[in-house]
């Protein structure tokens, strides 16, 4: 049996690289004989390759995968894939970067395409109360239409802001949409037709004019009010606090004031809901699957404007 491990001065195939056991002797090339050693090594220039040593295998490739090709992608956080969506808060929403100005243009008018709906439909309802009296006598004869659309009125909003499968997937999410600014308008319309038609077009005028100064503020304030969220839920909490208070104080001031307070705060959450469908620069956004949220957002605040600017004027009219 030879030697091994090898004398440092023996060559290995004749003497050609010192430190490795002599020909014959190692490597095996079917394993190692306990009766006969190692077996004769394989011929000489086979392994290892002359001046190259071990090659490990290049690792699989991956189509569209960046890092099988060893490149080094930075992480982003407006990026899709190994970067993240930029939709922590959404995981289910994916393939979209919105600070793609494309995918950013053609949100914000989809949203405001449904919201010109709604602000159309809530306006005929309006007209039709104010101008068609014994339609409103008729309402006014049966107030249960009032409460009954006044319930479908919440558990349609209910059911938009809670259940995000539903408001995210046609056509029920316009369905219920459809159901709300129905229901919602029918209460508008007959609290607006307990006042006199001049003091209504003057709320309407004034309330277009407001949001849309409003809106512009908001395209190109460099203020984020998307952080207020937590303080302006705090702000409706006191004015609905305040709102209880006004039902038994029967007091003119007092009135006007809470009815000021709460045009002053939708005026603020119009700024908010505005920033948040717009993203970009804002530090919090809603995702593009959202149109149907952001829609009613919206209209929801423009609907409270309008009410507390009537009931402004109504109280200044005595």
């Amino acid at each position: 049996m030879s030697q091994y491990p090898p004398n440092p001065n023996q060559g290995y195939y004749g003497g050609q690289q010192p430190g490795y056991p002599p020909q014959g002797s190692y490597p095996p090339p079917g394993g190692y004989n306990p009766q006969g050693g190692y077996p004769a090594a394989p011929p000489p220039g086979s392994y290892p390759p002359p001046n190259q040593g071990y090659q490990p295998a290049p690792p699989p490739y991956i189509a569209n995968d960046p890092y099988s090709t060893g490149e080094h992608v930075p992480f982003s956080s407006n990026t899709t894939g190994y970067g993240g969506t930029g939709y922590g808060e959404d995981p289910e929403v994916k393939g979209f970067d919105f600070s793609d100005a494309s995918i950013r243009r053609g949100f914000i008018r989809k949203v405001y395409a449904i919201l010109s709906v709604q602000l159309g439909i809530t306006l005929s309802f309006i007209c039709w109360f104010l101008y068609h009296r014994p339609t409103r006598e008729y309402v006014y004869s049966h107030i249960g239409l009032f409460y009954a659309s006044l319930v479908i009125v919440f558990v349609a909003m209910i059911a938009l802001a809670c259940c995000g499968d539903l408001r995210r997937k046609a056509p029920a999410n316009y369905i219920f949409l459809f159901i709300f600014t129905l229901a919602e308008s029918f209460c508008l319309a007959c609290s607006a037709s307990t006042f006199k038609a001049d003091a209504v077009a003057m709320a309407v005028g004034i309330t277009a004019a407001v949001c849309l100064g409003l809106t512009l503020f908001a395209f190109q304030t460099k203020w984020d009010f998307t952080m207020m969220g937590g303080i302006l839920f705090v702000a409706v909490i006191i004015l609905l606090v305040f709102g209880i208070v006004a039902i038994f104080v029967r007091s003119k001031v007092f009135q006007l004031l809470y009815a000021s307070f709460g045009a002053l705060l939708f005026s603020i959450y119009l700024i908010y809901d505005t920033q948040l469908m717009m993203g970009g620069k804002h530090k919090y956004s809603i995702s593009p699957e959202e149109y149907i949220f952001a829609a009613m957002n919206l209209y929801v605040d423009i609907i409270n404007i309008f009410m507390y600017i009537l009931a402004i004027i109504g109280q200044a009219r005595d």
